[in-house]
């Protein structure tokens, strides 16, 4: 267990940034690291990563109080999965997330590999001669990474503006005296990363009828019924009979999943079971009404919402033909107790 939002940004080696080079700009750009003469703030960042998501409304409000006093703020959109390399998904989504400043698109990693990039989201700070000053990976540290954007905005030639207070934090979990505990890591679904405790494991890009053993350690996917898993996914095939179930348990506050809708179009419905019920009130998450999840496109869904980091068994059950899972994802992060 750690305390607080995260570590502040660290002070790499002082490098030149390298350029934006080998992406398909989608918003705004392209920009040139050498030829700005200010500072430029980098987020490597995918639109169904969790912790970017989190991230994304404290850069919307760096760009909206700074943008004036010299700062630019780039995304560089870098897919984690095959579908999120499709231009017009990613399109839609920086609109649906309302995201005002330059995107590229960097479906080839490009600009990742320039970068030595190894983390969503990851922030690089970069001075107005153009040379990397500080970096932090993940999320956490708003106040002192905003402290770094002033610092580097005062380093201008001539510049004497006044700025702001770091804004204050967005989510209680953001704030001083925020735990943050060890959680289940990201559970992937495919066999290529994924961890499928079934007898004899996942079998491979095929059609396979699938038998929960029913004792679970935590961390580990199981399968029932029909699914086709593949590198990235598993996915419930065409043709399948009886409802396709999925179950781990796990330890964290909100549990999210990365779905993909039928491939030959439409939606897709997911249900999902918290202990064995659905999950009500409170601890539903807001994807999750009634405990039924609507998956008609491609992103991340908010299946369930907790106060505190607890253990629980979640299932996820379909009957829709062509629906994909990618991976689930945790939250560690909970408010500070009430004052007494």
């Amino acid at each position: 267990m750690t305390t607080g939002p995260g570590p502040p940004p660290q002070q790499p080696q002082v490098v030149d940034a390298p350029a934006l080079d080998g992406g398909e700009w989608l918003q705004g750009g392209p920009i040139d690291v050498r030829g700005l003469g200010k500072p430029l703030l980098v987020d490597f960042w995918d639109y169904t990563c969790l912790n970017c998501l989190r991230t994304l409304p404290y850069l919307a409000e760096w760009h909206r109080r700074y943008e004036e006093h010299g700062l630019t703020v780039v995304g560089v959109h870098t897919p984690e999965f095959d579908f999120a390399r499709n231009p017009d998904r990613v399109r839609e989504a920086i609109a649906d997330l309302e995201i005002p400043y330059p995107v590229v698109l960097d479906a080839e990693f490009n600009i990742w590999r320039a970068y030595a990039n190894r983390f969503w989201p990851s922030k690089y700070f970069v001075d107005r001669e153009g040379k990397i000053r500080a970096q932090h990976a993940g999320e956490g540290a708003y106040g002192e990474s905003e402290q770094v954007v002033q610092a580097l905005l005062r380093e201008q030639e001539g510049f004497d503006a006044e700025l702001p207070a770091p804004m204050e934090p967005l989510r209680p979990e953001d704030g001083p005296g925020a735990v943050c505990y060890r959680v289940t890591p990201e559970l992937y679904c495919g066999y290529s990363r994924g961890i499928i405790g079934n007898l004899g494991g996942p079998q491979p890009d095929r059609p396979h009828r699938y038998s929960d053993p029913g004792k679970h350690v935590e961390g580990t996917l199981y399968l029932d019924g029909h699914w086709m898993v593949s590198g990235e996914n598993a996915a419930r095939p065409f043709g399948a009979q009886g409802p396709s179930r999925m179950t781990l348990t796990y330890m964290a506050a909100d549990v999210n999943l990365v779905m993909h809708p039928p491939i030959m179009g439409g939606s897709g419905e997911a249900r999902v079971l918290l202990d064995g019920e659905p999950p009500a009130g409170d601890a539903a998450g807001e994807d999750a009404e009634g405990g039924v999840v609507t998956v008609d496109k491609p992103r991340m869904y908010r299946l369930v919402r907790g106060v505190d980091v607890e253990r629980h068994t979640l299932t996820v059950e379909t009957e829709s033909d062509g629906l994909a899972t990618f991976a689930f994802t945790f939250t560690s992060c909970v408010a500070p107790p009430p004052e007494a």
